[in-house]
């Protein structure tokens, strides 16, 4: 090795931390060598800590800011072994409950053993006047899982991997992790744990894996096949995921498909030959395509007796609510009161929602009982405004909550388990894939009714499958398409162009006047700062429409005109800094105490309660948006408030929040704003298309405002690119209902 490239060894003991990101374990902290010179020290060190001892490899650099500093490229680290840096370990408050009052209680009485107590003793701890037992569990159990925790990040970043994934596998393997992680590294790449396979391929290859091991690729084919569920994808045909994953892991296609066949016929798969595709299935995704077709089909026949008198039924409806049905409207109505099954679909201002409310009554005159559903938190809180009936999302509706034996997502609501009513009506269709609509078929009691309303045209499911759009083009499910605008309708400018747009028209954008207007920006720059104002100042006012009334979207999360860089300029000018705000630094992102944020996963064990405490539950869902109410640095957590939900957040979790002044117009569907704001970035064709614009565009209640380029628009209006997704449900729809 040269003598300039030799790594140089710097060892002591942490003064005291400067900087720690929780995210990616990256630290710069202030360390006394052995000459007992404190030096400043860069480098990954998850969860370290004054007091502890390191020995650390590295070279010097001279930053431009700050100077001389060690830059570290591996540590070994050690615990405090005696009294006094034990006790500075402790009261730097590097153990949860331990604050410098109580490590010096704890480390008077057991002195170099402290930390072995903690660790392995805490019932020795109550014997402390203060500490109770219930306190000695927390404080042991905080330190064991900084142990784990340390021990197994120290592993992963040994082989240049993030330190978040054995933040992760910690959460979901606990003490286990380590010997899990050696036994079987792709477990890296789960869906729980969200490592990619070349992480994990890395660590495996590492430890020694062969290249042509049966683990090696039955991990990638399995993940190709997940990863892709990403994409839409039900499937993948067999010849593709061959040909994909052996360019993944750079082996011949014939060998990926030897290890295919066991994948079958170990049941690791399914495969089946339909509409002349050789299809590859996740099981669950099988089984949930397979079952919500035969559902689906069962349903499809059923009709219901007709001694009802029609239209004596529709006049006493048309009277209590003062409305006269237009003649799609009455056809909707008996539809719905003839079938088991109904689809409704149709663009803004078409009549979805008048449909919606007449239906409700019609069942309540029959005396149905009805539940009201939807897809998002927000999309059910509308549905609850618009009809003055109570509804919930489709994963509080079914009882969802995460299994942490099998790492899925489970439903207390099944078929040993079904929902009380007579008929449910699921709003916003468009956005329920494949596994969320074949678990509420599964709750839904067999003679009960199903509605469901939507608009075709809107963005296909984040998840597999494409069901509503499958649903109407199978042509086997009774169906109203809405297309007339009604009067109330006609003078919104936002429904017209959205019509427009829905057609591949271009509207007039210069056109600035009504609802929508048109702000030409040609650069990234005076976009932002255009956006930026008018969030705090031009729409608040000149228009009285307050922040928090207003989104701000864009096609995209990255470049300049993208949500991430749009948030931390909305955050500047929206919630700025305060001596009164407490804030929290994670990643790149700073939370603050007034924050607009949304919950990017799905998290079904966390608790929630109202703000009077009087009602509480489980379960913060994808999309979901609050506001931070409360930072608390010392018990390491975050409050939101979700629309009256309360729930509290540690700061490990805060992978699950990002801000949400701008989100991204995949993330909007469900929700209506009172003003929206379409931030026109150039971004990606797959990103810049005709249902993209038209989702942002319907998303408006009352203002929508393009800010950008008009070529981008327009761009987006021509790119009337659908991707394809491997789904077989109308397929298997048509077959069980005799049409080929």
């Amino acid at each position: 090795m040269d003598q300039e490239n030799e790594l140089l060894e710097l060892s002591g003991t942490v003064e005291n931390i400067i900087y720690k990101n929780e995210e990616n374990g990256y630290t710069v902290l202030r360390l006394k060598n052995d000459s007992g010179e404190l030096v400043t020290v860069v480098g990954c060190f998850p969860y370290a800590a004054a007091g502890e001892s390191m020995i650390i490899s590295g070279n010097w650099m001279n930053h431009s800011v700050h100077g001389r500093q060690f830059k570290a490229e591996f540590a070994q680290r050690l615990l405090p072994t005696s009294a006094n840096a034990i006790y500075q370990f402790l009261a730097g408050g590097s153990v949860k409950g331990i604050g410098p009052a109580t490590a010096s209680l704890i480390v008077n009485r057991f002195g170099d053993d402290s930390l072995d107590v903690m660790l392995n003793s805490w019932e020795e701890l109550t014997k402390i006047k203060g500490i109770s037992a219930a306190k000695a569990q927390q404080i042991s159990k905080s330190f064991r899982r900084q142990a784990g925790v340390r021990m197994l990040m120290e592993f992963v970043c040994s082989f240049g991997l993030r330190p978040i994934l054995a933040m992760r596998m910690y959460k979901y393997y606990g003490d286990e992790a380590l010997e899990a992680l050696r036994a079987n590294p792709y477990i890296l790449c789960g869906s729980m744990i969200g490592g990619t396979f070349a992480e994990a391929d890395a660590m495996a290859l590492e430890l020694g894996i062969e290249e042509h091991s049966k683990n090696r690729l039955g991990a990638a084919i399995l993940f190709e096949l997940s990863h892709n569920t990403g994409n839409g994808h039900c499937f993948i045909p067999r010849e593709k995921l061959a040909a994909v994953t052996g360019e993944l892991i750079g082996v011949e296609p014939e060998t990926v498909d030897e290890c295919l066949e066991e994948l079958i016929e170990g049941g690791q798969l399914c495969y089946e030959e339909i509409a002349g595709c050789r299809a590859c299935y996740l099981p669950e995704l099988y089984e949930a395509e397979r079952d919500a077709a035969e559902q689906f089909a069962r349903m499809s026949k059923r009709r219901f007796s007709d001694r009802v008198d029609v239209e004596k039924l529709l006049s006493r409806l048309e009277s209590s609510q003062g409305i006269h049905y237009a003649p799609m409207q009455r056809s909707t109505l008996e539809l719905a009161l003839k079938n088991q099954i109904v689809v409704i679909t149709g663009g803004p201002g078409t009549g979805k929602t008048t449909s919606i409310r007449a239906i409700l009554a019609m069942f309540e005159q029959l005396g149905l009982k009805t539940l009201l559903t939807a897809p998002t938190g927000r999309a059910a809180k509308r549905m609850t405004e618009l009809t003055g009936h109570e509804a919930s999302t489709v994963h509080r509706l079914l009882g969802a909550k995460f299994d942490e034996d099998s790492d899925h997502v489970v439903f207390t609501k099944d078929e040993s388990d079904r929902l009380d009513c007579d008929a449910v009506i699921l709003d916003e269709c468009s956005m329920v894939d494949i596994c969320l609509m074949d678990a509420l078929l599964k709750a839904m009691p067999p003679d009960a009714r199903l509605v469901m309303v939507g608009d075709a045209d809107q963005l296909p499911p984040v998840g597999p499958g494409n069901v509503f759009s499958a649903l109407i083009r199978s042509q086997v499910i009774p169906t109203v398409r809405l297309t007339e605008i009604f009067r109330q309708n006609e003078g919104s400018k936002i429904i017209r162009n959205a019509h427009i747009i829905n057609r591949g028209e271009h509207p007039n954008l210069a056109e600035n006047s009504g609802d929508f207007f048109r702000l030409k920006r040609l650069q990234a720059g005076t976009s932002v700062e255009t956006i930026t104002q008018l969030c705090s100042q031009r729409l608040p006012g000149k228009m009285g429409i307050p922040p928090e009334d207003i989104q701000v979207l864009s096609p995209t999360r990255k470049g300049e005109l993208g949500t991430a860089n749009l948030n931390r300029a909305l955050q500047a000018v929206l919630n700025p800094p305060g001596k009164e705000k407490k804030e929290k630094l994670f990643g790149d992102a700073v939370f603050r105490e007034g924050d607009r944020v949304m919950q990017i996963k799905n998290n079904y064990d966390i608790l929630w309660k109202n703000s009077s405490g009087t009602e509480s539950g489980t379960g913060i869902y994808n999309g979901d948006i609050g506001v931070v109410q409360a930072i608390d640095p010392e018990a390491e957590t975050i409050t939101v408030n979700f629309d009256g939900r309360i729930a509290s957040f540690g700061f490990d979790a805060l992978i699950e929040l990002e801000h949400a002044w701008a989100i991204t117009v995949h993330k909007a569907q469900g929700s209506e704003y009172r003003a929206v704001i379409l931030a026109l970035s150039p971004s990606s064709q797959m990103l810049l298309t005709r249902g993209v614009l038209y989702t942002a565009v319907t998303r408006a209640k009352e203002l929508m405002i393009m800010v950008g380029d008009d070529q981008t628009a327009y761009q987006m209006i021509d790119n009337y690119r659908r991707s394809k997704r491997y789904t077989a449900l109308r397929v298997r729809l048509r077959k069980l209902c005799g049409v080929e």
